[in-house]
């Protein structure tokens, strides 16, 4: 199912509201470690990651590049994925800012299974893809995050 947020209510996310978000996400993280390092989910997973990295002390960090979007349109299909990791995901936390459709995740729980997987956000349907939220937005909002203003 294919999504366009064009016509959604657009809610606009502060750098201090995604820190705070990201701060509180680290939090409830730290309980379940330790991790071995973070698998940050580009783009919209690196900001969030670098937070969660310096709260947890954790120095190993690495990417998956996945493009889910063209501007605010998910696009048809699977996710496209641009770069991955060695692995199963072991010991590994995978952090992105938002789960929406899900889709992103479930294409890299097929990769790294055994990963735990946390965003700052989640929608209700991508919260099965999620291990580990902060806060639950409703489905039709579209968040823009602070590197996505103008």
């Amino acid at each position: 199912m294919v999504q366009d947020f064009t016509a959604c209510t657009a809610i606009t996310i502060s750098w201090e509201t995604l820190h705070r978000d990201a701060r509180m996400l680290a939090h409830k993280l730290k309980r379940l470690g330790p991790f071995k390092g973070i698998i940050a989910v580009a783009r919209g997973g690196l900001v969030p990651a670098a937070v969660v990295a310096r709260e947890l002390g954790l120095r190993l960090v690495d990417t998956v590049c996945v493009v889910s979007y063209d501007d605010r349109r998910q696009r048809d299909g699977e996710p496209e994925l641009l770069k991955s990791v060695e692995g199963d995901g072991t010991g590994w936390l995978v952090i992105d800012d938002l789960a929406d459709s899900g889709n992103t995740f479930r294409k890299l729980r097929k990769i790294l299974p055994n990963a735990h997987y946390a965003a700052i956000y989640v929608k209700p349907r991508g919260k099965d893809t999620v291990d580990t939220s902060i806060a639950a937005v409703e489905q039709d909002l579209w968040l823009v995050f602070p590197w996505d203003g103008e």
